[in-house]
């Protein structure tokens, strides 16, 4: 394995439930930490619903590992961001056998 090119700056993201107030929640996302990384699109889809159209495209985002109870291990339901971007993390799993860095395979989701 060739050693990963991290050189986007993405944020960590995790969610929160807050009372709406009338019995149900709210989802809010909170940020855990700035994580450096290396982003590779796989090929994209696009589904026409009633009202919007919703562009998916897979990635495979490489970053630095970090330990399983560090705030900073990126966790299927967490997201990046990167300025307006949103990647929703599907899974997480080593990309060297070593552990020095991680795969997420993650998904952005474009709504048009």
């Amino acid at each position: 394995m060739s050693v990963p090119m991290l050189n986007r700056k993405l944020v960590l993201e995790g969610q929160t439930r807050n009372s709406d107030g009338a019995g149900g929640h709210r989802l809010n996302w909170i940020a855990l930490g700035e994580i450096w990384a290396e982003i590779t699109p796989g090929t994209g889809v696009e589904r026409a619903g009633e009202f919007v159209t919703l562009a998916s495209v897979p990635m495979k985002i490489v970053v630095r590992a970090a330990p399983e109870d560090s705030p900073r291990h990126p966790r299927p339901e967490q997201r990046f961001r990167e300025g307006g971007r949103i990647y929703r993390i599907l899974a997480v799993t080593e990309y060297d056998a070593r552990g020095h860095y991680l795969t997420c395979f993650a998904r952005e989701e474009v709504v048009s």
